[in-house]
C-alpha cells in the first residue's frame, strides 16, 4: 500500500527556518508532480508549492522567495525549506504525489496525513 508519511514540523519563531521531508512508500512503478499544501485552522487547504518529476518548481505567491521545493527521485522524497517564518504560516503541511502503482496504470493522487508547523514568539 503506497503511504506518503511526512516529517520536519515543529514550534519555530518568527523570522525562523524549517525543513519538512515527504518520503513516498509501499509498491508502486513511479511518481509524477509531487508537492506541499497546507490547512490553517479554520481555512481551505491551499497549494504551497509543486515540483515536476523534472524537479521544475512553482510556488504560491505568499511563499515564494521564502520556500524551496526540492526532491530525490532515488530517495522517492520531496523536502520543502522554508525560511523566514511568520505566524501566518501556521498550519499543517501536507504532501501530494501523484503516483502510477505499475507502469501502465492511471495516475492517482495521493495524500499524506500532515506535520503540524507552528509559528510563534
Amino acid at each position: 500500500q503506497v503511504q506518503l508519511v511526512e516529517s520536519g514540523g515543529g514550534l519555530v519563531q518568527p523570522g525562523g527556518s524549517l525543513r519538512l521531508s515527504c518520503a513516498a512508500s509501499g509498491s508502486f512503478f513511479s511518481i509524477n508532480a509531487m508537492g506541499w499544501y497546507r490547512q490553517a485552522p479554520g481555512k481551505q487547504r491551499e497549494l504551497v508549492a509543486l515540483i515536476s518529476r523534472g524537479g521544475s518548481p512553482n510556488y504560491s505567491d505568499s511563499v515564494k522567495g521564502r520556500f524551496t521545493i526540492s526532491r530525490d527521485n532515488a530517495k522517492n522524497t520531496v523536502y520543502l525549506q522554508m525560511n523566514s517564518l511568520k505566524p501566518e504560516d501556521t498550519a499543517v503541511y501536507i504532501c501530494n504525489a501523484d503516483m502510477r502503482e505499475r507502469r501502465f496504470s492511471a495516475v492517482i493522487n495521493y495524500w499524506g496525513k500532515g506535520t503540524l508547523v507552528t509559528v510563534s514568539s
